[in-house]
């Protein structure tokens, strides 16, 4: 008989950055565009977010990589008025999870300056257990 694990804080972790990902890189992409049809000088600031853009990839692919090891999948996602809903399965196991537009815009906010290279220390979580702590 094999025990599996039920789905854990990291897991669920892992989900909200495999959801987020693909819409920071979608608005980075399109904050090149408009850069680039905008400025006189867009290079830099295009250069600069290609450069983050190469960064979340990586991050993304990572996620991707932790899936395939933890045996999680994403098998349904929805946009709504409020967020976007996902369902997925991990070791066996069905859950799914809301995340509303105010959370999704504040945390891609967060990676969009960490992958820019800004610090963001300031919105680091450090309370309770260490395994929980929220880090970017």
């Amino acid at each position: 008989m094999s025990f599996l694990e039920a789905i854990t804080d990291e897991d669920r972790q892992y989900v909200k950055q495999f959801i987020l990902l693909p819409l920071i890189i979608a608005a980075f992409e399109r904050d090149c565009r408009y850069i680039s049809d905008n400025l006189k000088t867009p290079e830099p600031y295009v250069d600069t977010i290609k450069l983050a853009i190469n960064k979340a990839r990586d991050d993304f692919k990572e996620i991707k990589k932790h899936f395939w090891l933890k045996g999680l999948k994403v098998y349904e996602e929805n946009q709504t008025k409020n967020g976007i809903e996902a369902k997925f399965k991990c070791r066996g196991f069905q859950s799914d999870m809301e995340l509303q537009w105010d959370f999704l815009t504040a945390q891609a906010s967060i990676l969009m300056r960490k992958y820019l290279g800004l610090d963001i220390s300031m919105y680091e979580d450090r309370t309770g257990p260490e395994e929980l702590w929220i880090t970017y």
